[in-house]
């Protein structure tokens, strides 16, 4: 299986690092903050560069010397980023100079044997070119000047990463794994699920809302797929997140949700499905991924025959949207039902990424308008033409007619519908355009 070439960016605190991770990448994905050691973990991005594409890694600031166990962790992240890493960015302060610390960071960039790119951060101008020098002192054979704020000499930088990754690389490995994120309100069980999924303790997992404090990516197979599941931090109302720390977690789990495919959003079977389980269901189809509904601690739920079908018609009654989505009743601690959460992901990606033939989506749409004509606006009579998909991931279809900004929601809402069940859209938002033909 190919994998991507990793390159690194490494360095002490403070040097920039986010921000030039986030010039690479072209948008705000690590946290830039002017406190040290605000990025804790390691952050990947996928990037293409002149035909070549690279995971970019962000890491956090090195401390060569252990001041509490974060550090120590940030320590331990670095060095695990030099060891997997083709490529190596040490990103150093141009303004700053040579400090013991740089010392310290490139004799570990040495020992680690990659190949490395010793990058000076903040040359802002040609008059400041000169400050680059004294960084020749540090041994490293290859230097660049950039200013990652101001976005000065980044292409002659990705010029030189390109040149250096001499190896093409595709990412259809990648395009064939499939993203879970488990996502909810603190404490309903999103560690232990993941854990039953894999079998194994990963995550901490107590009965303190909140102890996962950032996003863990962990692989499984099943039935030969490949799944990446993303155990998150919980999910709270932005007016309820008090603490720096539980701030970031919920930035991280945000930040896990845009790079999933599918989320599998957990709630309490004995709490029922609150206003803020709603939130969340909003702000995933909002992100347009796949939903499932996870509904969890059924074990704790005294049942009749139809409690399962009444409670899933109440959740469907409180919010809608949610009768276009699986819903699953599952309990980590039995293990009731949590194996099967993997084989309605696999469905709810297959509907999320489909192609459909033209053909047939206006098969669908003849059906749909002879059993129900597009009604008169202001006296003008609405004809849909033809309809096609135009993106995936999630489904967008675009509708050519002769005045798209007169059809009714309702009738949009009935186009929807008939859709969803014609192509099998179950579990996947789906975005639908009316153009002027």
């Amino acid at each position: 299986m190919s994998q991507l070439p990793i390159v690194a960016i490494v360095g002490r605190p403070n040097v920039g690092k986010s921000t030039l991770f986030n010039r690479i990448v072209q948008k705000r994905h690590a946290i830039v903050d002017e406190q040290e050691g605000i990025t804790r973990d390691r952050i990947y991005e996928t990037v293409e560069w002149n035909g070549k594409q690279f995971r970019l890694v962000d890491t956090g600031g090195y401390i060569p010397h252990e001041v509490d166990v974060i550090d120590a962790a940030v320590r331990e992240q670095v060095e695990l980023a030099l060891q997997e890493a083709a490529l190596v960015l040490f990103l150093v302060d141009g303004k700053d100079g040579i400090v013991a610390s740089d010392e310290v960071l490139a004799d570990l960039v040495r020992l680690s044997e990659k190949p490395a790119i010793l990058t000076v951060n903040k040359i802002d101008n040609n008059e400041m070119e000169s400050l680059s020098a004294e960084f020749y002192g540090l041994g490293m054979e290859t230097l660049h000047s950039v200013s990652a704020l101001g976005g000065r000499k980044i292409g002659d930088l990705l010029d030189g990463v390109a040149e250096r990754l001499f190896t093409v690389r595709t990412m259809q490995d990648e395009k064939d794994n499939i993203r879970v994120a488990i996502v909810g309100c603190p404490n309903v069980g999103k560690s232990s699920i993941t854990n039953r999924l894999l079998g194994k303790d990963k995550s901490i997992v107590t009965d303190i809302p909140g102890t996962t404090r950032d996003a863990i990516d962990s692989e499984l197979q099943y039935h030969g797929k490949k799944f990446i599941l993303v155990d998150t931090a919980g999910l709270r109302r932005k007016a309820k997140v008090k603490e720096d720390v539980e701030f970031y977690s919920t930035v991280r789990t945000r930040r896990a949700l845009e790079n999933a495919h599918v989320a599998v959003v957990v709630t309490d079977a004995e709490r029922g499905f609150l206003k803020q389980d709603q939130q969340i269901v909003e702000e995933v189809i909002g992100e347009g991924k796949g939903l499932l509904l996870a509904v969890n601690k059924w074990d704790l739920v005294e049942k009749s025959t139809n409690t399962m079908k009444e409670l899933k018609e109440e959740i469907r009654y409180q919010f809608s949207s949610l009768k276009d989505y699986p819903v699953a009743f599952v309990s980590a601690k039995t293990k009731q039902r949590v194996s099967s959460l993997l084989g309605e992901c696999e469905k709810v990606y297959a509907a999320w990424s489909a192609e459909h033939a033209t053909s047939q989506i206006n098969s669908v749409l003849k059906g749909a308008v002879e059993k129900l004509s597009p009604p008169a606006v202001r006296g003008k009579h609405i004809r849909i033409k033809y309809a096609t998909q135009t993106g995936s991931r999630p489904t967008r279809i675009s509708l050519f007619c002769n005045f798209p900004d007169l059809i009714p929601v309702s009738y949009r809402n009935y186009l929807e519908n008939q859709f969803r069940a014609g192509l099998d859209l179950h579990g996947t938002p789906l975005r639908l355009q009316f153009k002027r033909s």
